[in-house]
C-alpha cells in the first residue's frame, strides 16, 4: 500500500505559516519567509518551468516534495478561494492555470464542487467525506506511488491524530514569525508517536524526517 507522506517548513517557534492569513496574504504576514530555502533550488524552479538554480543539501528533499507522488491531499484553505460555498464564478485558487502537481489533488472541504482540470495533468477533486474518504481516493489515484499530505496545518494535525499518516519530515528554518499556524497542537489523546530516521543540515534550514511509531502514552 502506498504511504501517506507530509512535508512541511516550520519555524522555530512551531509556526508553519504566519498570523492573519488572507486572500492577500495567504500564508500570513512573513509566512512565505519560510520557504525561502526551496526558491532557489533547480528542482523547484524546473517544477515552475524556470531554467537554472542551486544544487546543494536541499534537493533530495525538494524532489520529495515535488516529485514521486501520484496524488496529494490538502485542505481548502490550502486550495484558495475563501470560506463557504463557492459561488457562480467560483474561483480556480491560488495556483494558476498550470499548478505545479500534474496529478489528481484532492481538496477537503464542506461545499461540494464538480472536479476542476487545469494544465499539465492537474485536476483537482472535492471531497465532502472526510479524510478517510480523501486518503482512499488518493490512494487509487496513486497506484504504487506514494500519496503526498500537502497541508495545512490543521489537516496534516487531522491525520496525525487518526493515525493515518505514514511520514513527515519537518524542515526548520532559523525564523521566529511569532504567531500564526502551529503544526504540533490539537493531536489528541494519546499522542501520536514519532521515530526520527533522519536530519539534513542545509543552508538556511534542517529538515528532520520521521516515521510514525507506537502512540505515545
Amino acid at each position: 500500500m502506498s504511504k501517506l507522506r507530509a512535508t512541511l517548513t516550520m519555524s522555530l517557534d512551531g509556526y508553519v505559516a504566519g498570523p492573519n492569513q488572507s486572500l492577500d496574504y495567504p500564508l500570513g504576514i512573513g509566512g512565505e519567509r519560510l520557504h525561502e530555502w526551496m526558491f532557489p533550488l533547480k528542482a523547484f524552479r524546473e517544477s515552475h518551468g524556470e531554467t537554472g538554480g542551486e544544487v546543494n543539501e536541499s534537493t533530495p528533499v525538494a524532489e520529495r516534495i515535488l516529485g514521486g507522488t501520484g496524488a496529494t491531499i490538502m485542505g481548502r484553505n490550502m486550495f484558495g478561494g475563501g470560506p463557504g460555498g463557492w459561488g457562480d464564478n467560483a474561483w480556480n485558487g491560488w495556483w494558476g492555470d498550470n499548478p505545479p502537481y500534474h496529478h489528481p489533488v484532492f481538496v477537503l472541504t464542506r461545499h461540494a464542487r464538480e472536479p476542476l482540470e487545469l494544465q499539465g495533468g492537474t485536476t483537482f477533486h472535492f471531497v465532502t467525506d472526510g479524510i478517510e474518504s480523501a486518503l482512499e481516493r488518493g490512494r487509487a489515484a496513486a497506484g504504487d506511488e506514494d500519496v503526498s499530505l500537502g497541508g495545512g496545518a490543521s489537516v496534516v494535525q487531522q491525520y496525525l491524530a487518526a493515525g493515518l499518516l505514514d511520514e513527515l519530515t519537518i524542515s526548520v528554518v532559523p525564523l521566529l514569525l511569532g504567531g500564526g499556524a502551529r503544526l504540533l497542537e490539537n493531536l489528541g489523546n494519546p499522542l501520536p508517536g514519532l521515530e526520527q530516521v533522519e536530519a539534513i543540515d542545509a543552508p538556511g534550514v534542517t529538515h528532520i524526517r520521521y516515521v510514525a511509531s507506537s502512540r505515545a502514552t
